[in-house]
């Protein structure tokens, strides 16, 4: 019979826990790396700052219309509108002058024609009016436009 080295399973035992070490390292630096990507690079950098709530100033009654040049007889447009403004001291002056905005969309909204409002596109150019209509009174009232959207949340003509 031969003889065994003493020494020949040492070697073969640390190769295999260097291995190990190895392939533990890497991992370990995936989990890092992957990490990093995933949740940003920068950790300590501050997170963005979320807008302040929305308030919601619904104008009512609803604005009921005639609407202008309709050759098959009376039209009407029904809308109701909702203001909306993430300054909560801005409600209370939309509040103030309600009553002048509410006259100034009621102009705007008796201009209009069946054909015109009866498409999406015209819905949102109407919307849009209407938000310029009540930033421009704003800001003539108070120097700033206070409405951050205009809403119409029911249409509905006949």
């Amino acid at each position: 019979m031969a003889a065994v080295a003493p020494n020949t399973r040492a070697p073969r035992s640390s190769k295999r826990s260097l291995l190990m070490a190895g392939v533990g390292l890497v991992m370990l630096l995936g989990a890092g790396a992957a990490a990093w990507h995933f949740l940003g690079r920068d950790a300590s950098a501050p997170a963005p700052a979320l807008p302040a709530p929305a308030q919601y100033l619904p104008m009512t009654p609803a604005f009921v219309v005639n609407l202008d040049g309709t050759p098959l007889g009376p039209r009407y447009l029904q809308v109701e509108v909702q203001l909306v403004t993430r300054d909560p001291l801005a409600v209370a002056q939309l509040q103030q002058h309600e009553p002048a905005l509410r006259a100034r969309l009621l102009m705007l909204f008796a201009q209009q024609t069946y054909d015109g409002v009866a498409t999406r596109e015209g819905k949102e150019a109407l919307q849009a009016e209407a938000l310029e209509e009540v930033r421009t009174l704003m800001v003539e009232e108070t120097g700033k436009p206070t409405a951050e959207a205009l809403l119409f949340t029911s249409f509905v003509t006949q």
